[in-house]
């Protein structure tokens, strides 16, 4: 039988001294899972609160859960400054060192609710890139205002290229205005592919079927030069640059945890969860493992059609 709880101060590297209340019984028999008897210092708490609020928990829902499955009551303001400690990992992460050349660079956007006065859209652009060595990283993370122009994407490669990426052979987008002109501007021998998976579902998402082969004729004509970059290569390349589907399995991700949380207070609260959601990816590093087999063969036709700009063992 319970009899209320009792106040404990407890040690959080990420918080530093926090108060919880810890339920107890009549007869002593309650043993609490997360932070146990005697305990003064909390070791788990730190990475389940990250962990949870990756998955796109506000503050409340966890403080709620730790009250509900382990009996603990762990304050929203506790939890907050958790999440706050990671701001300047984010940081961090997002002035990182590149490497100086990727084979494939895809750019995409997630879409995420925040409150600014009122609820609105707002995209935030993750950038993945492929090195010469077939790794697959995600370089940064970019929020934008739905209007985004040639000012905005040569802020972005402006910042690739200051933290160390010198050269790109492709930038695979989806039709993102401005991007062309300044890829071309920020690295003149870079080639920018259009997704074809997303310029066809966008051309034909709103059209009847008796319109269907006009709209054909119309979008091959006005998008052409979009649409056959890829083209000129061999299958192989063919295959991993024609559409961004490299960075799909990202995107599901934080789609999962954008709506689990349904909206954020602000810019850096969304950023906050994303890169969570970022950190948090392939932690055994099977995934790696797979996508470097799979690129193995892509690789090798990507240093024979780029063999004069692959960078030497001797420098790289």
């Amino acid at each position: 039988m319970r009899n209320g709880s009792r106040g404990k101060t407890v040690i959080s590297d990420a918080a530093g001294e926090v108060r919880i209340d810890v339920p107890r019984d009549r007869e002593g028999t309650f043993e609490p899972q997360i932070v146990k008897k005697r305990q003064r210092r909390l070791t788990e708490v730190d990475k389940v609160v990250l962990s949870l609020y990756a998955k796109g928990m506000t503050t409340g829902e966890i403080s709620a859960h730790f009250a509900e499955i382990y009996g603990a009551s762990v304050s929203k303001e506790t939890i907050s400054r958790i999440t706050d400690k990671v701001v300047a990992e984010m940081t961090e992460w997002s002035t990182r060192p590149l490497d100086s050349v990727y084979v494939a660079v895809f750019i995409d956007a997630i879409v995420v609710k925040v409150r600014e006065g009122q609820v609105a859209n707002r995209p935030v652009y993750a950038v993945i890139g492929v090195t010469v060595d077939g790794h697959k990283d995600v370089l940064g993370l970019w929020s934008g205002s739905g209007g985004e122009g040639a000012k905005f994407w040569m802020g972005v490669l402006i910042d690739l290229k200051n933290r160390g990426v010198r050269d790109v052979f492709f930038v695979v987008c989806d039709g993102l205005k401005g991007l062309p002109d300044t890829v071309e501007a920020v690295w003149p021998e870079a080639i920018v592919q259009t997704c074809i998976i997303h310029l066809i579902r966008n051309t034909f998402r709103l059209t009847s079927r008796t319109d269907a082969d006009a709209i054909k004729r119309d979008l091959w004509r006005n998008a052409w030069d979009e649409f056959i970059p890829f083209l000129d290569y061999d299958v192989e390349i063919r295959r991993v640059i024609c559409s961004t589907n490299a960075i799909e399995p990202l995107n599901t991700r934080y789609r999962r945890a954008v709506r689990a949380r349904g909206h954020f207070p602000g810019e850096q609260a969304a950023l906050k969860c994303l890169y969570l959601v970022t950190r948090s990816l392939d932690p055994t590093g099977a995934g790696r493992a797979r996508w470097t087999i799979r690129w193995k063969p892509v690789l090798n036709a990507f240093a024979i059609t780029f063999g004069d700009r692959w960078p030497a063992a001797e420098t790289y």
